[in-house]
């Protein structure tokens, strides 16, 4: 990846700030609780959901274990429908392949579908440079990038801004990007649409180039797909002259028929609806209808170091539905910023140490931003056992220089585990100093103890109590 925002701490540092800012706190729990509720209700219409889950994460992992056969199958196919392939090793290959193809085009601006890809790879920053506008037009991505923020969530960029913050940010700064906000904008939904809608409207119509991502790709047919709500990305995808479409590999399926699993899957775990209200599919080019040329960057940017990881790759199979950003207590509190990364959340913690590496402090630190408690794995419709890789992530990090104390307690503890003799020696001393316990660990320990109490040992371990117990009844059956 293109690295953690700028400045960005390690998540407990960031999140400490994030859990004192009670108008963050109450914007993102009212959000997360509204669309988590309305998930269920969805998700409960489907007789056959645990069927459908089990079917998208086995084509997914089918994928994903013959990904490189699907890919060039997918080169193919895109090619004989007129569009071009691109591959892109990392975020710099991306953004220099992208750079390269617009000012091919003599143009020096570009509209915007969302998308976690380009985003990812800082494409928006490295096209500024360059001397091109980058126009978001998905509504919460405009109130980000209007308000100069950072997206803090996979489905709503902004869900930290309440609609007080969203007014104010319109009339601000939508003039400074085109179109001004209306004399008058109040705070009502149907006024701040209305707004973004005339503010995008004249771009839409004047852009030559749009960019894109794709949440799925077919393999079969070279076909891609753009699953939206507001009617932005279709604009983009139809209007330009040239579309440049940016994508993860890990984004390709097989066959045409397996859409049907996800097009079911997908809008139910994010927007709680039957389905998209816009589904867009566009195969190459086609002579008078859309774009007269079609690029397809295939991003890699670490999403082959994952796939290397037995455990860790099946975050490659998340779909960005964010349902598991709902129902985390630790998102919930601590807001999407404090990840340091456009994927927050649980998969956020396990998706960006794997595709950046752990050797930052924000890094290391993403694998224990979570209280392992499952909810993310009960929600996710490909079945990825986030808790599992936060642990085996953990083991990785804790292998590092820099963690000599921890692998010491763990091999200590290990040693003891092994020889049943030595744990229960080491039982009989804990219960019998178990006054002079601190309630707090005492050096680099502490930071972890600060917000909870240390356990309180039993006058006697279970082994000795159920010994006695045993003992007893063998005394009182010989009476």
């Amino acid at each position: 990846m293109s690295g953690t925002f700028l400045g960005m701490p390690a998540f407990p540092e960031a999140a400490r700030t994030s859990v004192h800012n009670p108008t963050l706190r109450a914007n993102i729990r009212h959000a997360t609780h509204t669309i988590r509720t309305k998930r269920a209700a969805a998700v409960a219409e489907l007789d056959d959901w645990a069927e459908l889950r089990e079917a998208g994460k086995q084509i997914k992992e089918h994928t994903l274990r013959h990904l490189d056969r699907y890919l060039v199958q997918l080169e193919e196919a895109v090619t004989a429908a007129g569009g071009t392939v691109h591959w892109a090793a990392d975020a710099d290959e991306a953004n220099r392949i992208v750079t390269e193809l617009v000012r091919a085009t003599g143009e020096s601006e570009v509209v915007k579908v969302k998308s976690m890809a380009t985003q990812e790879i800082g494409l928006n920053e490295a096209l500024e440079a360059a001397g091109i506008a980058a126009y978001e037009t998905d509504l919460a991505e405009l109130i980000v990038q209007l308000g100069e923020d950072r997206p803090s969530h996979i489905l709503v960029p902004a869900i930290h801004r309440n609609r007080g913050e969203i007014r104010d940010i319109f009339r601000r700064e939508m003039g400074r990007w085109g179109r001004a906000a209306p004399d008058g904008l109040s705070d009502e939904p149907a006024q701040l649409a209305e707004a973004a809608r005339l503010h995008l409207r004249e771009k839409f119509l004047r852009a030559k180039v749009a960019v894109s991502g794709a949440n799925f790709m077919v393999a079969e047919t070279g076909t891609l797909v753009v699953v939206e709500s507001e009617g932005n990305g279709r604009m983009c995808l139809t209007l330009p002259e040239t579309l440049i479409s940016v994508a993860g590999i890990e984004k390709v399926v097989p066959t045409w028929r397996d859409l049907e699993v996800f097009l079911q899957t997908l809008p139910r775990s994010s927007t709680a609806e039957r389905m998209n209200p816009y589904t867009s599919m566009w195969t190459g080019t086609t002579p008078g209808d859309g774009p007269r040329n079609f690029h397809l960057v295939l991003l890699d940017n670490g999403r082959t170091d994952t796939l290397a990881d037995e455990v860790g790759r099946q975050a490659l199979r998340c779909i960005r539905c964010s349902a598991c950003l709902n129902v985390c207590p630790v998102y919930e509190r601590a807001g999407g910023h404090a990840y340091g990364s456009v994927y927050p959340g649980p998969i956020g913690a396990i998706l960006s140490p794997q595709l950046r590496g752990t050797q930052s402090e924000i890094d290391a630190s993403l694998p224990y931003a979570s209280s392992l408690c499952g909810a993310c794995y009960d929600v996710c419709p490909v079945a990825i056992d986030i808790p599992e890789v936060l642990v085996h992530l953990r083991e990785q990090v804790a292998e590092q220089p820099g963690h000599r104390l921890e692998r010491a307690a763990m091999g200590a503890a290990a040693k003891a585990f092994d020889h049943p003799s030595v744990l229960a020696a080491g039982q009989r001393l804990a219960s019998l100093t178990r006054r002079l316990h601190p309630s707090k660990l005492p050096g680099p320990g502490r930071a972890w103890s600060e917000s909870r109490d240390l356990p309180a040992f039993p006058a006697e371990s279970f082994r000795t109590w159920f010994k006695r117990q045993e003992r007893r009844k063998r005394e009182e059956g010989t009476r």
